[in-house]
């Protein structure tokens, strides 16, 4: 079968390097123009056109998908499968239409449940138990294409949204290797999604950095987890600031307002939440220095207990 890819990052890569290992023709790849990164400002190419080049695919880097030139170019390539996976653009309904069997998008969640983008750091922000991979026929409508197969996994407790991208990457490669070998042997149905259970996403950005004390302490602990690698929690004790990689429950109560230091010493950093429970902060990062114990923290940082 010939396949065009469209993808970025690495999640996207997971899946590109499954399709090759699985002898599938990948007969092109498509992905975002290389970007500015670190102080350098240097030009870099993507995990996605990184790989492709490896094996020699042809790798085409639109601006844009108005100007009709990617459609021409896909119609030349003449695909029988469109493959998308986190190529971080939306589509027009032309290029859509231009495969054979259509096009397929691997999303990170179980829709119709956490449309949209960062669904991985969504699932964790609020509090899900399970979510998984979902692969559907692309559709107009974002994220609500007919599902095609979804597998579900357990999110770990204290896991965060770095370590859940990185299992369910795998989970994605694998089930889109099936579904493909399934597509080319015709045996794929498709299951309309609920617009009824429908939730959406948004992009994440700075603004949802500071910690919420008001909230219980699960809630808390997911913001944690949910913004780990980025942007990353943060909060503001007696006048310190600083980032949140780690936290902990605690058995106690309090009668303190949220926000207030509970107890600080060996253990970490107890403070007051919702309700009258606390949290205890384990792993920091003070500004411009290493995450480090929030016990280390304290050496150089002293807190008392409020009230």
């Amino acid at each position: 079968m010939k396949i065009v890819f469209m993808g970025t990052p690495d999640f996207a890569e997971a899946s590109l390097r499954a399709l090759l290992a699985s002898g599938q023709d990948v007969a092109a790849v498509f992905t975002r123009p290389d970007k500015p990164k670190d102080r350098g400002m240097k030009l870099t190419a993507s995990p996605v056109k990184l790989l492709a080049q490896e094996h020699g695919i042809p790798v085409y880097q639109p601006v844009t998908f108005r100007d009709g030139v990617p459609a021409e170019i896909l119609r030349g390539i003449a695909p029988d499968l469109l493959v998308v996976v986190a190529y971080g653009r939306i589509l027009p309904q032309e290029v859509l239409d231009i495969a054979r069997l259509g096009s397929i998008n691997v999303h990170a969640s179980l829709l119709p449940r956490h449309r949209g983008a960062a669904p991985i750091q969504w699932a964790v922000l609020k509090g899900d138990q399970v979510t998984g991979v979902s692969i559907q026929f692309m559709a107009a409508a974002m994220d609500a294409g007919d599902v095609i197969a979804a597998r579900e996994t357990q999110i770990g407790e204290f896991e965060t949204a770095g370590e859940l991208a990185q299992r369910l990457k795998g989970i994605g490669a694998q089930l889109l290797v099936e579904t493909v070998c399934r597509l080319e042997a015709g045996e794929v149905t498709a299951e309309p999604q609920d617009e009824n259970a429908a939730t959406y996403t948004k992009m994440l950005d700075k603004s949802l950095c500071p910690i919420d004390w008001t909230r219980t302490p699960r809630e808390i602990v997911k913001h944690i987890c949910g913004l780990d690698p980025w942007p990353v929690a943060t909060a503001e004790l007696q006048g310190q600031s600083f980032r949140v990689f780690g936290a902990a429950y605690t058995e106690n109560v309090t009668a303190l307002p949220p926000g207030s230091v509970v107890s600080a010493g060996r253990e970490g950093i107890e403070v007051a939440c919702g309700g009258g429970k606390t949290l205890r902060i384990t792993q920091v990062q003070p500004a411009g220095k290493k995450r480090m114990s929030a016990a280390a923290y304290l050496l150089g940082h002293p807190m008392t207990a409020d009230g």
